[in-house]
């Protein structure tokens, strides 16, 4: 079983437009609303793999009811922490050529009771989890060593757990010893705190993240591919998508994938690929079927190209 946390889930509203004008009244082509957060994401993800799937998540007003009665229909188990602030919403807008623009909510603030008792919950659910994959940024009122606290009580329930954070909460949580963390670029560059222009660059700073004491880092380099690095070795690989309709979640489908099979070594980062290739061609944060799959596109290497300059270097 994967279990999710999401500390600052949302309700996503995803609109096709023909093109993004300022100041100018826009009509959709198309409208969707999903669950929406990084961790929500990876249970949808796993849930349409058919794999046993909880979400825990703080959830408060009308948004967060709507939220977990859209999981409940994609076959996400909830488990609801209550809170007094209401559940954010986000919009995203997609153009045709795949350009997106996404308005964030900050989302609630959670009080010191509430940040507690999520974490306790979390704590009571991971001893019936594999995996626990928690995602996401921290809402306002959790201090960033919450991550690390988090870490420590999975381990103590006998689960491993898959982190995907940044900011001030990714550095703080490593001493804890997660066993894999899913950064992208950016977030790879603000750790180690230098830009990252070559694939070389990117393998040195995963590297030094390990050492620092995550036991993995499978990191995701958009159109680039992504690239694991663990004891058992260092991967490389690539997945083409011939049209890219939305790249809401596909990062969060991504690690899905890693997961689904096992979160280790080369097979799982081919399912990495495979899932977050198949998601960016699916509209809004729509998480893949195993029909949407194309596994015989997907390239991996233990022999990454070193000297390969990044399309989008952090």
């Amino acid at each position: 079983m994967i279990l999710t946390v999401t500390p600052n889930p949302s309700l996503d509203r995803a609109y096709e437009i023909p093109s993004l004008v300022r100041g100018r009244v826009l009509r959709a082509g198309g409208e969707r609303v999903d669950p929406g957060g990084k961790g929500v994401n990876v249970s949808r993800s796993a849930a349409a793999a058919g794999v046993r799937t909880t979400a825990v998540l703080p959830l408060g007003g009308a948004p967060g009811i709507l939220l977990a009665e859209l999981l409940g229909a994609q076959g996400v188990d909830v488990t609801a922490v209550s809170i007094a602030g209401q559940t954010r919403s986000n919009i995203a807008l997609t153009e045709p050529d795949g350009t997106l623009t996404k308005i964030n909510s900050p989302g609630p603030a959670l009080s010191p009771e509430e940040s507690a008792l999520l974490l306790d919950t979390v704590r009571s659910a991971a001893a019936e989890a594999t995996w626990v994959a928690c995602c996401g940024s921290l809402p306002r009122g959790i201090d960033p060593r919450w991550y690390a606290d988090l870490v420590a009580q999975v381990h103590a329930a006998g689960a491993r757990i898959a982190l995907d954070t940044s900011g001030p909460a990714l550095p703080g949580a490593l001493a804890a010893g997660p066993e894999v963390i899913n950064p992208n670029a950016s977030e790879l560059a603000s750790a180690v705190g230098r830009p990252l222009p070559t694939l070389g660059d990117v393998v040195k700073a995963a590297e030094e993240l390990r050492e620092r004491g995550a036991g993995a880092v499978l990191a995701s380099l958009g159109g680039d591919g992504q690239l694991l690095v663990s004891a058992e070795g260092t991967y490389y690989g690539t997945a083409p998508t011939p049209e890219v309709r939305s790249t809401v979640g596909a990062g969060d489908a991504s690690l899905a994938g890693f997961l689904i099979v096992g979160g280790t070594g080369p097979r799982a980062l081919a399912s990495a690929l495979a899932h977050g290739a198949a998601a960016v061609q699916l509209p809004g944060s729509a998480m893949p079927t195993p029909a949407d799959l194309r596994p015989d596109r997907v390239r991996v290497t233990e022999d990454p190209p070193l000297d390969l300059q990044l399309a989008d270097p952090a």
